[in-house]
């Protein structure tokens, strides 16, 4: 390790600030959408059951469809997609609210969450691509990576507690509503950032063709399996710690041990963006893996102790090792994929995250349902350790291509043939 360019550098960057600020407000709905309709759908139907439904259909949703809106976005500009997507979002939420309030049958929740959760803004992946845009590959990207990385997860500290604050404190539907008013008002603000976003890249060749998918890069079709493994340790983490404080007769412990692990993510990721690891990002994401794999096996002995203290301990090593491996991921995703099809890739990402998430909670929820709160923890052990053995087993499919004297040459989306480097 050593030194490398901090934060202050990075946000000098000409342009940072008038999209990070609004990148903010713009992805915090997306960490209130989830708990907003848990919130709502079990006040009106009485059910957690109905409610993990709801919410899990729109998570799958959202991870199905960003990709495609990522494209999108590459393909014919951000602000093209991201203004329609907000628009439409915000009316899919107020549609769910409205049918939830009347009493509506749980079917017809379903089907509205589908386009609820296949509309949600990808304002994350936009400000990773807009930041590889400004940055070109220069050291100050795995800073950003870093920055990026605090700022998703502060979001998902912020943006749950604000949602359920206003469904208990305000009205049911305050929550929801106050998500897809910021969704409006963050994505129009974001948009409006024109100078800032990468140019669409509407074909191969500048004039005509078919444009490729960030599929066809071997190492972003490694990646997305290794970032399920990320959504299991969020999603199995959230909904154990919920059984686990309910069931030593704490229930407000929760937020303290969910903080405690979401604080050592943000140190990890602020601690990543500082320094500059001498060995490649391909090479150091088997051992990130491998280390949130190891760290996650003491959950379990942890929550059968039933000791708070001890837990949240393992929690905090479990928050640290995170963020190691998200921000090695995607700062690889610069190194594997061409300009056109970055946006694309990104959204691949976080949609694994949160397809991981839902499948996670859901398994969780059924573990702890049938065998007591500390099964639950097995969910993020079982989950990372595949995503090591994916990532350990095809970790040459990461490696950047390079000539003889270890210069690059990208063979993603966007590129017909290899190219040859005199």
């Amino acid at each position: 390790m050593a030194s490398q360019p901090g934060y202050r550098q990075l946000f000098r960057t000409p342009g940072a600030w008038s999209f990070v600020l609004p990148g903010f407000l713009a992805r915090q709905p997306f960490a209130m959408l989830t708990i907003g309709i848990v919130l709502l759908v079990q006040h009106t139907t009485g059910s957690f059951g109905a409610a993990g439904a709801v919410s899990a259909a729109t998570g799958v949703a959202m991870a199905l469809c960003a990709p495609q809106a990522g494209r999108l976005a590459d393909r014919f500009g951000q602000r093209t997609v991201l203004v329609p997507g907000a628009l439409l979002h915000a009316a899919a939420v107020g549609a769910l609210i409205t049918l939830a309030l009347v009493g509506a049958p749980l079917w017809a929740l379903l089907l509205i969450a589908v386009p609820a959760g296949a509309t949600v803004p990808q304002v994350g992946p936009m400000v990773r691509a807009r930041w590889a845009h400004r940055l070109d590959g220069g050291p100050l990207l795995p800073t950003a990576a870093a920055f990026e990385s605090v700022t998703d997860e502060f979001t998902f500290v912020v943006g749950p507690v604000l949602a359920t604050a206003l469904c208990t404190g305000v009205h049911p539907a305050a929550g929801l509503l106050a998500e897809a008013a910021l969704t409006v008002l963050g994505g129009l603000l974001f948009a409006a950032q024109t100078r800032t976003a990468p140019p669409a890249h509407r074909d191969l060749s500048g004039t005509t063709g078919r444009r490729a998918s960030a599929l066809s890069v071997p190492g972003v079709r490694v990646l997305i399996p290794a970032f399920l493994g990320i959504g299991a340790v969020f999603g199995g983490m959230q909904v154990s710690l919920t059984a686990f404080t309910q069931a030593i007769g704490h229930p407000g412990a929760n937020g303290l041990l969910y903080g405690v692990f979401a604080g050592g993510n943000m140190l990890a990721g602020v601690a990543c963006g500082v320094i500059a690891w001498r060995s490649a990002a391909h090479r150091r994401l088997p051992v990130a893996y491998a280390a949130l794999a190891l760290v996650t096996v003491p959950l379990w002995f942890a929550a059968t102790a039933g000791y708070a203290p001890l837990l949240g301990a393992v929690g905090l090593l479990v928050g640290l090792a995170v963020a190691p491996a998200m921000i090695t991921g995607f700062t690889l995703v610069e190194r594997l994929v061409p300009a056109g099809a970055r946006t694309e890739a990104f959204t691949w990402l976080t949609g694994s995250v949160a397809l991981g998430q839902a499948v996670a909670a859901t398994s969780a929820g059924q573990l702890a349902d049938a065998f007591g709160a500390a099964a639950g923890f097995t969910v993020p052990l079982v989950g990372t350790a595949l995503a090591a053995l994916a990532v350990g087993l095809l970790r040459g499919r990461l490696a950047p291509r390079a000539d003889a004297e270890g210069r690059v040459v990208a063979r993603g989306a966007g590129h017909r043939v290899p190219a040859a480097v005199d």
